[in-house]
């Protein structure tokens, strides 16, 4: 009989227990196993909000847009496209120039161009007279601010002396658009060492002694002057009009600012080494931003 009463308890208490498990009053506590194991769903999990576009990205592939590469600064950027790099500020709406990005499109010609008209312009001689006398990783750093200096590339290059030995002028307007006749002369006196080279050398190069003077090539305005640009040392940038600008690269010393207006013959600067393995002006003719060969339109010697 003790035999039989203990068997019936244990069988309720068996009924107990298994009515237990079902019970969310007894469940048994769930082992958290997030620490020492991963956690795979196979549910579909829900998709991430698609990336924000880049500035202008409708816009790629656009006559006159530009999309940013690795390595690009704003100068260059300009450079390539014939603009002054404060232009190019004012019609992206940049905010900080110094900071661009691989993939985002900028504005390169104005508003009001024809980008397809100004790409396709012929290049017709120019007057001449005797002569008296050259990376966007994740943001891509170009510049300090516009209020500030131009955009400046990582290349590591003496700062620039500025002597402004010249008040600068009032600005004054461009000739037209498309004007092509442009009283060309010699920027510096020594002999070419080096000839234009499309897929080497980008102008001249022109030997000379430290301090020689650097004249401006025309009569123009200056749109950059600075160490900014890899590659070209100490250099100014002069815009003649719509068309063309020249490059003046590896100077001592810089004796005209930006946005300052500076007439053909005019001493601009003095002959130097900086980036350079010797002295020497290395002088450019761009034409809608692209090298033409400076002896083409050079007046002889």
């Amino acid at each position: 009989m003790g035999a039989r009463v203990w068997l019936g308890a244990l069988a309720g208490a068996l009924a107990v227990m298994m009515g237990g498990c079902a019970s969310s009053k007894y469940r048994a506590p769930v082992e958290d196993r997030v620490a020492t194991m991963p956690v795979v769903s196979t549910s579909a999990a829900p998709q991430a909000d698609a990336a924000t576009p880049l500035p202008g990205a409708e816009n790629a592939g656009k006559a006159g847009y530009y999309s940013v590469r690795p390595g690009d600064t704003l100068i260059r950027i300009a450079l390539d496209n014939g603009q002054n790099w404060r232009d190019l500020v004012k019609w992206n709406k940049l905010d900080n120039p110094n900071v661009i990005e691989v993939g985002q499109v900028l504005r390169v010609v104005a508003p009001d161009a024809d980008p397809a008209a100004a790409a396709t312009r012929p290049v017709t001689s120019a007057r001449v007279e005797a002569r008296p006398l050259e990376r966007a990783t994740p943001p891509v750093a170009a510049a300090p601010p516009a209020s500030a200096t131009p955009p400046a590339s990582a290349a590591v290059v003496p700062a620039a002396t500025v002597a402004a030995t010249t008040p600068a002028s009032a600005p004054a307007p461009l000739p037209r658009e498309g004007d092509d006749d442009v009283n060309w002369m010699w920027p510096a006196n020594g002999p070419v060492v080096v000839q234009f080279d499309d897929a080497r050398s980008k102008g001249l190069a022109i030997a000379g002694n430290a301090g020689d003077p650097v004249f401006a090539a025309a009569d123009g305005r200056v749109v950059y002057a600075g160490s900014g640009l890899r590659g070209y040392g100490n250099l100014l940038i002069v815009k003649h009009n719509n068309t063309f600008l020249t490059a003046y690269a590896h100077n001592q010393t810089l004796l005209v600012k930006e946005d300052q207006v500076v007439r053909r013959g005019q001493r601009i600067a003095e002959m130097g080494s900086t980036d350079a393995e010797r002295v020497q002006l290395h002088f450019e003719i761009r034409r809608l931003g692209k090298p033409v060969d400076p002896a083409k339109l050079l007046p002889p010697r």
